[in-house]
């Protein structure tokens, strides 16, 4: 395995700062979101992670699949409109010759992911969202092979169930990932969102070629008022990272790890200085 920064870690570098900072610290892949590429420009960051002779270990995101599971018209609108989105993040994924496209599935219906809740314009039927899900994907797994797309099912922790994924564990998104071809559909092993899961290690094993995509970072505790932000860099909360590890190289994982921060401090830190603690914390914390 070998290291990756995904590029929200280091959030104020544009992407071609970032590919920049990967070939001075020495990093040979880069996990890219769909955001800083089109800021960038599509033609220009293959361009620009091609010279630099960088792997792309993943795109981020794709998903928000459940829309669909609002009534009527409004429901067919945006199951429509995501899987318009999907299919370009896709196209985007395959121009970058990424490993995986992530996919964070959604919340319930209508619920806006940090926002209270709208009165009216919701659905709670968790069932009927991760259905929504599954016929998502049967859309767009054959879209994603036949032009050479992973689509990596990341399962969220469950307070990120309402408004984010409404995968939770790593064993739901590998039963939804057993309906496709290993090589369209996988799933992603976030410590952050699954260290907590009593099954991690039995799905780990269960999941072996599956796995298309392992990104590391810590768990805060107490998490900040903004739950989003409490990822953490590894050591610095409750994760033990090496069992995990260990496990994830045992199914068979031989992509790169790479450490994805959503942390407020850390974006207001010398991104240099990240990048140089990010490598001596995945040397000392995260590798067996």
């Amino acid at each position: 395995m070998s290291l990756s920064l995904n590029q929200w870690t280091t959030r104020r570098w544009s992407l071609a700062e970032a590919v920049d900072g990967c070939v001075r610290h020495g990093l040979p892949a880069i996990g890219l979101w769909r955001e800083k590429v089109a800021e960038q420009g599509l033609a220009e960051s293959v361009k620009l992670v091609r010279s630099a002779g960088l792997r792309v270990s993943s795109l981020c995101r794709g998903g928000f699949l459940t829309g669909g599971g609002l009534p009527g018209e409004e429901g067919k609108r945006a199951f429509a409109q995501a899987l318009e989105d999907n299919r370009r993040a896709v196209d985007e994924a395959a121009e970058l010759e990424a490993s995986c496209l992530v996919l964070v599935v959604g919340g319930l219906p209508g619920v806006r992911p940090g926002e209270a809740l709208p009165a009216t314009g919701f659905t709670r039927d968790l069932a009927g969202a991760r259905e929504r899900v599954a016929e998502a994907l049967t859309e767009l797994a054959p879209y994603a092979g036949e032009r050479g797309v992973r689509l990596a099912l990341e399962p969220l922790h469950p307070i990120y169930c309402p408004d984010r994924a409404v995968l939770s564990t790593l064993g739901q998104a590998l039963e939804l990932s057993l309906a496709f071809p290993e090589e369209q559909v996988g799933v992603v092993v976030d410590t952050f969102h699954v260290w907590w899961d009593p099954r991690l290690f039995e799905d780990i094993a269960r999941a072996g070629r599956r796995i298309a995509g392992y990104q590391v970072c810590d768990y805060l505790h107490p998490l900040p008022e903004d739950v989003l932000l409490g990822r953490g860099m590894m050591g610095d909360g409750v994760i033990d990272f090496r069992p995990i590890t260990e496990a994830v190289l045992a199914a068979g994982y031989t992509g790169d790890v790479e450490v994805e921060i959503f942390n407020a401090d850390i974006w207001a830190a010398d991104p240099d200085e990240v990048v140089i603690t990010m490598k001596t914390r995945y040397a000392d914390v995260v590798l067996p």
